[in-house]
Formats: C-alpha cells, sequence, structure tokens
C-alpha cells in the first residue's frame, strides 16, 4: 500500500470514528500544579517502539487535559490540533485527532479573523489541511481559501511586513502554501514567496544567521553583551521553514533562498544546543536560565529532524543533534504524561506546560519517527 492510500485510508477512519463520537469536543480536568514523579521507563532509542510510547504518553495525557472549550480556534490549540494530526498518523490512531474534525465540522473549516496577529490563526488552517487533503472535499478548503484572499487585499505597504513577528512564519505560510498545492493556484505561493522576504528583511540578522522575535528585539541585548534572540522565536521560524519546504514546488525560482536560510539556521542553532540536548529560552545567554524551554526544543528539534529526514541536512553533522535533542525532551516527561519545563509568560517551572509546546512536542515525535524509518547511516 502506498503512503497515500494509507494516508487516504486513516482519514477515512477519522471521520468514521469523529462521526461516532457525535462530533463532540470534550473538557477535561486542568492539569494539578504538582505532576509527580518523572517517567522512568522512556527509551531515547531512535526506533518506532520506543519513540510510539513517549509520543503516546504525551497524546494522551494532553487529551485528557485538554482545556479548550468547545469553540477554542485560538493559535495555541492550533498548534496542539497540528501536533495531534501529526500523532495519529504516527500511531495510527483516529482518536487522536477527534478534537480537530470536531472543531472543523463545528465552524465548517473556518478559523478566525482576529486583528491582532491574524497570521496566529492559520495553526489551526494547518491541522483542517491535513485533515482534508486527501478528502479531496472542496468545502473543507473553500473557507480557509477565502480567509487567506482576505490577506492577499492588504494594501502593500512596503515599509511594513504582513507578518511582523517571527512565530508568525509558522502560522501562515505553510498554510498558504498548502493552499497553493492543493488547489494549483500560484498566486498564494507568489504571495508566500513575497511577504517572507519582507519579514526576513525586517528580522533576520545575516551575520548570526537567527531571528529576532519582533521589531523591539531588534533592540534588546542580554546580560553577556550579546544581542538577544528569542528560543521559540527561532523555533517557529525554522519549523516553519521546514514544514514551508515541505510543500514548495520543487521549481520554485526561491527554493534555493529558503534551503539556504534553513542551512544557516541549523548551523546557527546546533551552535547553541546545550550539554543536555536542550536550548534556554536565549539562545546566545544558556547562563541567563538554568532550565531549558522544551517547547523551543521540540520545534528546533522537530525542524532539525526534518532536515536530516529529507536529506537537507548532512546526517553526520545533524543526526546527533537530533538524537541529543530527543533525549533531552525524554528527561522532563513525567510518570503520568505530562511534558513540563517549557516557556510560559511566568517564566519556566519545570511542571510549567502549554497546550502549544505539547503540540510543538508532537510534531517532533513524528519527525523523528519517520527520520527513524528511513535512515540510511
Amino acid at each position: 500500500m502506498t503512503v497515500r492510500a494509507r494516508r487516504s485510508a486513516l482519514t477515512a477512519v477519522l471521520w468514521a470514528m469523529c462521526i461516532g463520537a457525535g462530533l463532540a469536543t470534550a473538557q477535561a480536568a486542568p492539569p494539578p500544579d504538582t505532576p509527580g514523579p518523572l517517567a522512568t521507563d522512556l527509551s531515547p532509542a531512535l526506533h518506532s517502539k520506543a519513540i510510539h510510547a513517549a509520543v503516546r504518553r504525551v497524546a494522551d495525557w494532553q487529551r485528557e487535559h485538554l482545556a479548550a472549550q468547545p469553540g477554542d480556534r485560538s493559535r495555541n490549540f492550533g498548534v496542539l490540533a497540528t501536533g495531534l494530526m501529526s500523532a495519529a498518523h504516527t500511531l495510527g490512531d483516529g482518536k487522536l485527532s477527534s478534537p480537530v474534525l470536531a472543531t472543523g465540522e463545528q465552524f465548517h473549516w473556518t478559523i478566525e479573523h482576529t486583528v491582532r496577529n491574524p497570521a496566529d490563526n492559520f495553526a489551526l488552517a494547518q491541522a483542517y489541511l491535513d485533515a482534508c487533503r486527501d478528502a479531496h472535499d472542496p468545502a473543507m478548503i473553500a473557507p480557509l481559501r477565502r480567509r487567506l484572499d482576505i490577506d492577499l487585499e492588504v494594501p502593500f505597504d512596503p515599509n511594513t511586513p504582513l507578518w511582523q513577528s517571527a512565530e508568525e512564519l509558522f502560522m501562515e505560510p505553510p498554510a498558504a502554501m498548502q493552499i497553493s498545492e492543493i488547489t494549483g493556484d500560484a498566486i498564494y505561493e507568489d504571495f508566500v514567496n513575497r511577504e517572507w522576504g519582507r519579514t526576513r528583511k525586517l528580522l533576520y540578522d545575516p551575520q548570526r544567521h537567527l531571528y529576532a522575535r519582533d521589531a523591539a528585539a531588534l533592540k534588546l541585548l542580554e546580560k553577556n553583551g550579546q544581542k538577544h534572540f528569542d528560543a521559540q522565536a527561532n523555533g517557529w521560524a525554522m519549523a516553519g521553514l521546514a514544514r514551508l519546504l515541505a510543500v514548495l514546488p520543487s521549481d520554485d525560482p526561491l527554493r534555493s533562498y529558503y534551503i539556504g536560510q534553513f542551512r544557516e539556521m541549523a548551523a546557527a542553532i546546533a551552535a547553541t544546543q546545550s550539554n543536555d540536548g536542550l536550548w534556554r529560552p536565549t539562545l546566545l545567554d544558556a547562563s541567563s536560565s538554568p532550565l531549558p524551554d522544551t517547547a523551543a526544543s521540540s520545534l528546533l528539534a522537530y525542524a532539525l529532524a526534518w532536515g536530516v529526514h529529507h536529506h537537507q541536512l548532512d546526517a553526520d553533522a545533524y543526526l546527533p543533534v537530533v538524537e541529543l535533542a530527543w533525549k533531552g525532551l525524554l528527561t522532563h516527561i513525567y510518570a503520568d504524561g505530562r511534558l513540563g519545563c517549557m516557556q510560559t509568560e511566568a517564566g519556566i517551572r519545570p511542571e510549567s506546560s502549554t497546550t502549544f509546546g505539547v503540540g510543538a512536542f508532537l510534531l517532533a515525535g513524528g519527525e523523528v519517527d519517520a527520520l527513524s524509518q528511513h535512515k540510511r547511516w
């Protein structure tokens, strides 16, 4: 059976399970503040059995403690939804995608249109697109295309990029490029190429090969005198690059441009990896935090694993980076499945966890698993 056939078969199973469940999005109790002991039975070995065990543990915990109310189409839930779709395919378990399909049905496959950071709403669009790619149902694509058309009609301002933060590079560009691929309409591909270049010009440091989170962050310095480069911001940008490259046409004239930036960033990211395999909240001043950020580290591990898996990064140089990152992430999974140590607005605590961080981990797990199955070294 081909990969496409397997995905189509899984899509049919997901739909059947979602419909059978009445398309209900359940609300569970919030996670406890004291999560208990860390897991001691998860293996960091890069083979599917071990990887699946970690993905299953974290995914099941998050579904049990899903804090999203019915009607939640926020960025945080959108990233989690994308991770749940990945985990559903990784584990072959349609139950994991039921909150995504329920939300899509409830809102007729539409996303929000918020005034502040509107690109964030496309995190959920990516999960929708993953659910409907094999269904070939125009009714599922059309609402997303109409929403994207709104951004295409925004008056062009050469001094103000549409995407003004690095994290937005994960949200809208991959979704827009997927819509271009599905519809065959190159206008969306051209839109992404134009807008990515504008954001890069504003936020990308050509010497450090890292992104500032936003224009305000360009002026910040660390205590050690280095420029401030936020780990999550660069995780979003690099993961966005990976997801963009995954669907960018091979004959796109800017493909080499994106690959070049991806490889530049990979080298810079690998150089800032800590001995525990993870990344601190600020990349150029690891001493600023004794704890790593597992949300940022998951995004970076996902991007690097994708690069090795798809032969865009040298395996000899980057597979050890991926292996060490995956091993480090597992050390912050609790016995009950909570993934902790995430940077939040309140800082980092060993038990702190976010839905978007879990989504990033599930994406990383899926790509590490794919890499483990196709490695040729």
